[in-house]
């Protein structure tokens, strides 16, 4: 699983989303996820930011990331989880609020 693990980690830059447009995910900041070696991470689209605790898994043979978060949307408390694919240099997942909005995304490493 280790290859796996490997495959994920490093930056990747949100490049859309399934609810919102660019306006809205590139508000603040280019929109991204991160993932270090130790499955920990972080991301940012729009005003929601978070901390991330992910696992990997395999659902049909295909390695995936799977994740909890906490964190902020504006000056709210938030949390959530999310899984994330990856196909070479890109990605696709989905992000879920918990008592909230969700959205799939997709991403490129940078």
């Amino acid at each position: 699983m280790k290859k796996a693990v490997q495959a994920f980690v490093g930056a990747w830059r949100i490049t859309g989303m399934e609810v919102w447009d660019a306006d809205y995910f590139d508000m603040e900041v280019p929109a991204h996820i991160t993932i270090r070696k130790d499955l920990a991470g972080e991301f940012q689209f729009g005003l929601v930011q978070g901390d991330l605790d992910a696992r990997m898994s395999r659902p049909e043979g295909v390695p995936r990331l799977e994740f909890s978060w906490t964190g902020f949307d504006e000056n709210d408390p938030v949390s959530g989880h999310g899984w994330m694919q990856i196909d070479g240099n890109q990605a696709e997942g989905h992000i879920f609020t918990n008592l909230g909005d969700d959205s799939g995304f997709k991403a490129i490493r940078q």
